[in-house]
């Protein structure tokens, strides 16, 4: 059980909510735009929480050294923005789960690596974030997790030490930025923790099977 909070942080997608139905639809449309066969979500899921390089990977084997990636994550990108709401939704007990922290007098924010270009818009249009006192985006500072900058950064907009932070998140960056900045650390192994993931390895303070668990290791007066 953590003690002395303030405030707690998440990542977005794989956290938060669940954005793999139209991360894998983007990329699946670059696919049927070509004559290529569709592919399920299940094979785009797994790999969700690594954005454009995860997808592509999925939707075509290739990866950011190959000379087409750019213009194939550009094309993602366009895909991706007209449809980010379309099938995304918040994970079952999130909701719950924030109102809860809020009802703790507990703040609580976003840090992701997604670009403000699409957190922005997402998180404008999903009401669960309208009580979100700070949302980082990847691009905020001038690094991405696991960097601990975008995370320090989350902890001076809401005017909280570091150390009276928790970090949850469902991706080894996570757990290292959220260390590197000298927060509790809570891994979300309900996440899109990819292939080969192994959460006992990644150090964190705590994991947590569902959304709710959380409370459970909050000191909530």
């Amino acid at each position: 059980m953590f003690n002395n909070i303030a405030a707690v942080l998440f990542d977005l997608d794989g956290t938060l909510i669940d954005s793999a139905p139209d991360l894998g639809a983007a990329a699946d449309k670059m696919r049927t735009d070509r004559g290529l066969a569709s592919l399920p979500l299940a094979l785009y899921r797994p790999m969700a929480g690594a954005g454009a390089r995860g997808m592509i990977a999925i939707a075509f084997g290739l990866t950011p050294d190959d000379a087409r990636f750019a213009d194939l994550r550009e094309e993602f990108f366009r895909n991706y923005e007209s449809r980010m709401t379309e099938n995304t939704s918040v994970f079952d007990g999130v909701a719950e789960l924030v109102a809860q922290i809020s009802q703790a007098g507990l703040k609580w924010g976003v840090v992701t690596n997604k670009s403000a270009r699409f957190t922005v818009p997402l998180t404008k249009a999903m009401p669960l974030f309208n009580t979100a006192q700070t949302i980082v985006s990847g691009d905020t500072t001038p690094h991405a997790k696991p960097h601990p900058a975008p995370l320090l950064e989350a902890a001076r907009q809401l005017d909280v030490a570091p150390e009276r932070c928790i970090y949850v998140g469902d991706d080894e960056r996570d757990i290292v930025a959220g260390r590197a900045a000298g927060m509790p650390t809570v891994a979300a192994a309900y996440g899109y923790l990819g292939k080969t993931a192994d959460t006992g390895g990644w150090k964190a303070d705590a994991t947590i099977a569902a959304p709710g668990a959380l409370l459970n290791l909050l000191r909530m007066a």
